[in-house]
């Protein structure tokens, strides 16, 4: 029975000798992982999922490189995420007036139920928060995006915003004082 490769190996695995099973592994942990995220950013499960498949391809030929950095590990899920949403913005963009009519009316198919993110996002963009979110300067929302709705760990959100761990932990403490103090 063989070991559990780390993410890093794996990697190292598919960029080194195209190692199918690196990949197929790699695949597993992640892609199901990657689609709930997307899937909070795009209503259109058929542009996830090309998303999703774009970006795994990208690791498999070599168009993406995994640099994993000496003092840290655990941040693949950061790095594919980066990927990921880069890859998700292109596409959208790419789409135009036709991607966006698409996306609207994805959204209005599932009207009838309303999630819970979007019960609050409804209250964010209503509320008081809404202005107090405003007010932040565009480095602190980027942190509160990152960490709090799209739910990363302080290490993932350091590989996608592409600053150290404890620039995202100072923004992020900053950010709840400033909307503490807006919204007291």
């Amino acid at each position: 029975m063989s070991a559990t490769k780390s993410d890093g190996e794996l990697l190292r695995a598919i960029a080194a000798d195209s190692d199918r099973h690196a990949f197929e592994e790699l695949y597993r942990r992640y892609a199901p992982w990657l689609t709930a995220r997307l899937r909070g950013r795009c209503a259109d499960p058929s542009v996830v999922d090309d998303v999703v498949q774009e970006t795994f391809l990208a690791i498999w030929r070599g168009k993406a490189r995994y640099q994993q950095d000496r003092s840290t590990t655990g941040d693949a899920a950061g790095w594919l995420w980066r990927i990921g949403s880069r890859r998700l913005v292109d596409t959208l963009r790419g789409d135009g007036a036709r991607g966006r009519l698409r996306q609207t009316l994805a959204r209005l198919r599932h009207r009838d139920e309303a999630s819970a993110e979007e019960r609050v996002l409804a209250g964010v963009e209503h509320g008081d928060l809404a202005g107090a979110l405003v007010r932040l300067s565009p480095e602190l929302r980027a942190v509160l995006q990152a960490t709090v709705v799209d739910g990363l760990t302080t290490r993932e959100a350091a590989v996608l915003l592409g600053i150290p761990p404890g620039t995202v932990k100072t923004r992020a403490m900053r950010a709840r004082k400033q909307l503490r103090e807006a919204l007291a």
